[in-house]
């Protein structure tokens, strides 16, 4: 007979799950319990009618987190190449 979980422990479960962008099975591994089990939570938590705002605070900012991280790599690649662009023509930058 497995060991039962708290709630607590459920939820992070459920929020990794559903908001870090691993692989359901590599969750499930790293909480410790089977593909299945995480799947019945994550089943749970959608059917449950209350939403933590907490929760849908933490998702929302993290879709806003991903979004500003996608826009600034752009941006550095830009200037990775305006650097390439400019060190082929030999342009030096000057300082001071």
């Amino acid at each position: 007979m497995g060991s039962r979980r708290t709630e607590e422990y459920r939820a992070e479960a459920v929020r990794v799950a559903l908001t870090s962008g691993l692989p359901r099975k590599q969750v499930a591994a790293d909480f410790g319990v089977g593909f299945s089990t995480l799947s019945r939570w994550i089943q749970k938590d959608r059917r449950s009618p209350v939403k933590s705002t907490t929760q849908s605070d933490l998702e929302r900012e993290i879709v806003e987190l991903r979004k500003e991280n996608r826009q600034l790599r752009e941006e550095r690649d830009v200037l990775k190449k305006a650097t390439v662009f400019f060190a082929e023509r030999g342009f030096v930058a000057q300082i001071g």
